[in-house]
């Protein structure tokens, strides 16, 4: 059995992950010289790329001196916890990281959570020394607190620390007299990271992750707990429930670098993808077919939001996208449920509608993107939190909130959240900056980024994670401007735009096509107001087109997805397709939204 470490990197968001990954595999000599990989090497979706995020956990192995080490680069966001969660069961270790002047985050604690609960060696990496204003020693401290809160053995007490700057490639024990590789990183891994033991006797495998080849099909991904699995073995595959089906092995794989390597057999402790068996899920155990054994299955966060995502009816329905029907959205979604544990998708009562519940609105805007991408033309409605009856009394999930800005700004932050139903746990100076720390109805954050990024001028950097189902906290306000409803159809005329400025702030530019019930700006006053921009300027012999040409236009309020989802209310659509983002009324007729609340 060859050495080897299997290790999971955790961490916040934007604390540098993926480009401690990329240090480490040049520290693992992976590419040839004339090979020229670039940076955030394990981004290699689009949307992960753009937004500067990792959303899929991704493996990678790479040798040092005659150890193999696996592994797993996982997502930092608590949207994408179900990922997390999975990974952690085919690792003997992590690498938690911290950023250096942030310290220990919400999602640090999310995810260094469950790798206690695991009973994982730990080793810390304190990352960005760097940056000014930094504090790695308080940092470490901080870790040792977190992880006494969250009842870490003394084992896992007694962590090994090192402090460095992925960004400059070096990692050391001591950040002021420090050397310029990341050499001592990988050395720890060898000597803290328990080896990954071969145990012989029946085969045993859970499935922790499911990919798909359009070649061979699906495959299941997962560390081989106990045994030896071979090519064309006959197994039995054992649902969480204790059903047992027999299958066969077709192909094994093991990570070699970037790649997946096909081998004929798998000893325990190694991480591989097995393809030839069929109607498995996450959870799942493959075992010896004579005497099957269950392992112990997974428990995943339930989710906390859901969303209405329905067929695009609109005017201009089918202009953009491939996939328009029903059925395309339908296959879609089910498609997207074996893969993305924290999802579900139930049928609504009509064809056209499914319910589709997730972690929060940045998991669910995650899935919208990708299908829009893809040629998916559909539209969603409002988010609305998952209500639990507990004990007889309704809950809503309630988050752990950071915010992170300026003294000079403390007390809007501390009143918009306050306005919202937040309870405030704590306040930090870090020099010129305060950390708040909230305790909020997932109500309230919906719809407050926007509203803290104006009062704030940009400057709040804010943070949430699920903490737990609490008694429904009230009311809370959502937007108070009502809508600029298009009238007619056709295109927006420079000329009525810059009549009806003083009405509200649009959403269209001039000349764009709009259509009967789109809504295409916010208004001034609380009503909603349907207006008409597609009216030209009558002409006649005392008037001339060309007396306008001074119109001076606002530039037009354009929303990312997420803004969008969190701005609309409830008897409002966001129209999704490859090319545009739109808002419009559930009923686009005028009388029809006046008789629909009777």
């Amino acid at each position: 059995m060859q050495k080897l470490r299997n290790i999971a990197i955790i961490a916040h968001v934007d604390h540098g992950k993926t480009t401690l990954v990329d240090k480490m595999i040049h520290a693992g000599d992976m590419f040839s010289k004339h090979e020229n990989p670039g940076d955030l090497i394990m981004d290699n979706q689009d949307l992960e790329k753009e937004r500067g995020i990792t959303i899929t956990s991704k493996n990678l192995s790479l040798r040092f001196g005659e150890y193999k080490i696996n592994i797993i680069d996982t997502p930092g966001h608590a949207d994408f916890g179900g990922e997390v969660e999975r990974v952690l069961n085919m690792t003997d270790g992590v690498i938690l990281l911290v950023d250096a002047f942030e310290g220990p985050m919400p999602q640090t604690r999310f995810v260094l959570q469950k790798a206690i609960e695991l009973d994982l060696k730990i080793i810390v990496v304190v990352n960005k020394v760097d940056k000014e204003n930094c504090n790695p020693e308080k940092v470490h401290e901080d870790v040792f607190e977190l992880m006494f809160e969250l009842n870490a053995s003394e084992e896992q007490l007694d962590f090994p620390t090192l402090y460095g700057s992925a960004k400059q490639g070096w990692m050391d024990t001591d950040w002021v007299k420090h050397g310029d590789t990341i050499i001592p990183l990988m050395d720890a891994i060898i000597k803290y990271i328990p080896e990954s033991k071969s145990i012989p006797g029946n085969k045993q495998m859970l499935i922790t992750a499911i990919d798909h080849s359009n070649y061979i099909g699906r495959i299941a991904i997962g560390k081989v707990h106990r045994g030896t699995l071979k090519e064309n073995d006959m197994v039995a595959l054992m649902s969480r429930n204790g059903d047992i089906k027999k299958s066969r092995i077709k192909e094994l794989f093991v990570i070699e670098g970037l790649i997946r390597k096909k081998v004929s057999e798998v000893e325990s402790g190694e991480i591989c993808a097995v393809s030839g068996i069929d109607n498995f899920d996450i959870g799942d155990t493959i075992t010896d077919p004579d005497n099957p054994e269950k392992m112990k299955s997974m428990a995943i966060d339930e989710p906390t939001m859901s969303m209405v995502f329905t067929i695009n009816n609109s005017p201009f329905f089918g202009k953009e996208g491939k996939f328009v029907t029903s059925r395309h959205i339908r296959d879609r979604l089910f498609k997207e449920v074996e893969r993305n544990l924290a999802l579900r998708v139930e049928d609504s009562g009509s064809a056209d509608s499914f319910v589709v519940y997730g972690r929060g609105v940045l998991h669910l805007s995650i899935l919208i993107e990708t299908m829009r991408r893809e040629g998916y033309e559909l539209q969603i409605g409002q988010p609305q939190v998952i209500i639990k009856e507990i004990d007889g009394k309704k809950h809503e999930p309630f988050e752990e909130l950071l915010i992170d800005l300026p003294e000079e700004v403390v007390g809007k932050a501390i009143d918009i959240v306050t306005q919202r139903k937040g309870e405030m746990k704590s306040m930090e100076a870090r020099g010129k900056r305060t950390i708040l720390k909230f305790s909020i109805p997932a109500r309230g954050i919906i719809g407050m980024r926007n509203q803290m990024l104006t009062a704030t001028a940009g400057e709040a950097i804010m943070s949430h994670r699920f903490h737990a189902f609490e008694p429904v906290a009230g009311d809370i306000p959502r937007r108070i401007n009502g809508s600029l409803i298009s009238l007619e159809t056709g295109s927006a005329i420079p000329f009525s735009l810059n009549n009806l400025q003083d009405r509200g702030k649009f959403f269209v530019s001039a000349n764009d096509e709009i259509y009967e019930g789109q809504v295409i700006g916010e208004h001034t006053r609380q009503n909603d107001l349907t207006v008409n921009v597609t009216k030209t300027k009558k002409l006649s012999n005392m008037r001339s087109s060309g007396n306008d040409d001074k119109v001076k236009l606002a530039p037009p309020i354009l929303f990312t997805l997420e803004e969008a989802l969190e701005y609309i209310q409830g008897d409002e659509y966001v129209e999704v397709t490859p090319k545009s983002i739109r808002l419009r009324k559930i009923h686009l007729k005028e009388h029809e939204r006046k008789r629909a609340p009777k």
